[in-house]
C-alpha cells in the first residue's frame, strides 16, 4: 500500500456565492421549501376533511390567515421560477429535432408553457362545471 494520501479540493460553505449561475442553482434547489409548505397544508387539509365538518372549519380558517395566504403565495412564484427554469433547461439537456435539425429553446419552453395553460384551462373548466 501507497502512504499518498489523494487530493481532496477544498470546497468552503459558501461555493455557492462565488457566480451568478451557482447563485441561481441554489435559489432553484431553495424552492422545495415552499412547495413543501404548500403540499403540507394540502395534506392536513385532506386530513382534516375526514375528520368532520368541525376541522374541516379550523383548517379553512387556518388557510385564511394572513401569513399562510403569502407563504402559499411564496410558494406560486416558487413553482412558476421552477417551472421556467426547467423549461428553457430541458431542450438544452435533451435537444427536440424535428427534421434532423435542433429546435431553439425558446420555441421548446413556449410549447410547454402553452401545454401547462391548456391544462391548467382544462382543469378550471372542468373544476367550475364539477362546483
Amino acid at each position: 500500500m501507497s502512504a499518498r494520501k489523494p487530493y481532496v479540493r477544498p470546497m468552503p460553505a459558501s461555493w455557492w456565492r462565488q457566480k451568478a449561475p451557482y447563485r441561481l442553482y441554489m435559489l432553484r434547489e431553495a424552492t422545495v421549501l415552499p412547495l413543501t409548505f404548500f403540499c403540507l397544508c394540502l395534506l392536513a387539509g385532506v386530513w382534516s376533511l375526514g375528520q368532520g365538518a368541525e376541522s374541516w372549519a379550523g383548517w379553512q380558517a387556518f388557510m385564511a390567515s394572513p401569513v399562510v395566504l403569502v407563504l402559499n403565495g411564496l410558494a406560486l412564484v416558487a413553482s412558476l421560477f421552477h417551472a421556467a427554469t426547467f423549461f428553457l433547461m430541458m431542450p438544452r439537456v435533451m435537444p427536440v429535432k424535428v427534421a434532423g435539425k435542433p429546435l431553439p429553446v425558446i420555441k421548446v419552453a413556449l410549447a410547454q408553457w402553452a401545454i401547462t395553460a391548456g391544462i391548467s384551462l382544462f382543469a378550471l373548466l372542468w373544476l367550475v362545471e364539477v362546483i
